[in-house]
């Protein structure tokens, strides 16, 4: 089977390597000039910066995959657990240590709220049952049959589970202070949701965090990238970079194949892992759309956001590898961020703080830092030079202020990316940093499909499709597409 895929993200290279062992002939097309979609690698100067995930979390996922692939992580990369996990930063001015050790982070909990502690250890220990039926009965799941969605098990593992309030009530409705509430909701703003929004099935996230662990590859996230780029080239499989789609071939209402800015290529079957939106509008006529300009202007995009990638000349002790700054008002903040008719810089806003130079001596000089800062921002935010540098000094300050040491006059290396480059760098549409966010009406079968309803042999993968967002969940995006397509091979 010969197969076209558009975009070599973490979902075109993952779908990629799992049907080439199948023995597919895949080509990958890429509009950038490197592997890795959001997920690529920046160097400069000695410095080494991983340009979109930085967290690695669910090893199990990971593991799972690799497997799948007939090798193992510790085969490609090795992984690091962080302890403490991470540092937040609060507005009054207090500093928690979130620790790797389970009965550390109890005894915070206790000093956060009476009976923190306790309270904690019951609400992990259900995390993780509900982690487990989630994965195993949720996460895995083909909603694009019928038949998966009336299955009986799926019926009662649901019940099981808490669907139908937002995470916010469902926390608050455990823990009372509001320091304990942002520590265990603050990853869900971060991946694009509001806590007013996100279903509170989300708190397994928790059990992700707390139990299974912070992780670092050594190199970098990126580390990732190369070993399924590598498997794919060893598997025979082709790469055309620098190469932007400006059409999706179709006759007699089969994808036929793409046409590029240099050359048109054609196959049994195309796969998008491009930006879903995008593809449907930009790449295909309209009667060939799925989902037409009135569905996606009806969804719910994360956020847009702003990074800076600075390499410093001096060391941040006061920080660690992973640093949140959670802001006072939270939900203004989340207000601010999801309010489409007034975008703008936010007057207050939480941010954070990578510095993988703090795990690894070989992304930075030796005196150096590796620092990546990233603050949401709305979508259409006006973005120009002036308003970055704005913002660019204003953070740097704050953060300066937080450490009690300054950063201004140390960079070495100092590059902003901005809405607009989510825009030209991956064609995200309305800017955004991650797609759709997991609301109730976006998660599981509300999910935009796996296979187009409107052309045959064309198809998606990636976050915007089942389960959603993240590197681990863009994996069994992949692992799902590839069953379905080795089924529907074996019948044709």
């Amino acid at each position: 089977m010969n197969t076209l895929i558009i975009g070599a993200g973490v979902g075109g290279l993952s779908l990629a390597a799992l049907l080439a062992l199948k023995g597919d002939k895949i080509t990958v097309i890429e509009k950038n000039s490197s592997p890795g979609g959001r997920a690529r690698v920046y160097r400069e100067k000695g410095f080494t910066f991983d340009m979109g995930p930085s967290w690695y979390l669910m090893p199990d996922i990971f593991e799972n995959f690799f497997n799948e692939l007939g090798t193992s992580v510790e085969d490609n990369y090795q992984l690091v657990r962080l302890d403490p996990s991470y540092r937040i930063f609060f507005e009054d001015g207090s500093i928690n240590d979130i620790s790797g050790k389970l009965d550390e982070n109890i005894e915070l909990f206790n000093q956060l709220e009476p009976s923190g502690g306790e309270k904690l250890e019951e609400y992990l220990e259900k995390a993780a049952n509900h982690y487990e039926i989630a994965k195993n009965e949720l996460l895995y799941r083909d909603y694009d049959y019928l038949l998966n969605l009336i299955d009986g098990k799926l019926l009662l593992s649901s019940l099981k589970l808490p669907l139908f309030t937002n995470i916010d009530n469902y926390i608050s409705g455990i823990f009372r202070t509001d320091k304990v509430r942002k520590i265990l909701e603050y990853s869900i703003g971060f991946v694009g949701g509001s806590t007013k929004n996100t279903p509170a099935i989300y708190y397994i996230m928790n059990h992700v965090d707390f139990n299974l662990g912070v992780w670092y590859p050594q190199n970098g996230v990126f580390q990732v990238i190369e070993s399924l780029y590598k498997i794919c080239l060893e598997n025979g499989v082709k790469f055309e970079f620098d190469n932007p789609v400006t059409e999706i071939l179709v006759e007699d209402g089969k994808a036929k194949g793409v046409k590029t800015l240099n050359e048109n290529y054609y196959a049994d079957r195309v796969i998008v892992n491009a930006d879903y939106a995008y593809t449907e509008l930009e790449l295909l006529d309209e009667k060939y759309q799925s989902y037409n300009r009135s569905y996606w202007e009806n969804r719910l995009l994360a956020p847009s956001a702003l990074v800076i990638y600075l390499g410093l000349n001096k060391k941040l002790p006061s920080l660690l590898h992973h640093n949140l700054y959670l802001a006072g008002d939270w939900s203004l903040d989340f207000n601010q961020l999801y309010d489409p008719a007034k975008p703008d810089w936010p007057a207050n806003v939480s941010y954070y703080v990578n510095i993988t130079s703090k795990t690894d001596p070989q992304v930075a000089p030796k005196e150096g830092e590796t620092v990546f800062i990233l603050i949401p921002l709305p979508s259409g935010t006006p973005d120009t030079p002036q308003n970055r540098e704005v913002w660019y000094i204003k953070i740097i300050q704050h953060l300066e202020n937080l450490m009690g040491e300054s950063i201004i006059g140390h960079e070495v290396v100092k590059r902003v990316f901005g809405p607009n480059d989510f825009s030209n760098d991956y064609n995200a549409y309305k800017e955004t940093s991650l797609g759709l966010v997991h609301t109730i009406r976006q998660s599981a079968i509300f999910r935009p499909s796996h296979r187009s309803k409107k052309v045959k042999n064309l198809y998606y993968n990636g976050h915007y499709t089942h389960p959603g967002i993240g590197m681990p969940l863009v994996l069994i995006s992949s692992k799902i597409l590839s069953e379905h397509l080795i089924k529907e091979d074996s019948i044709s």
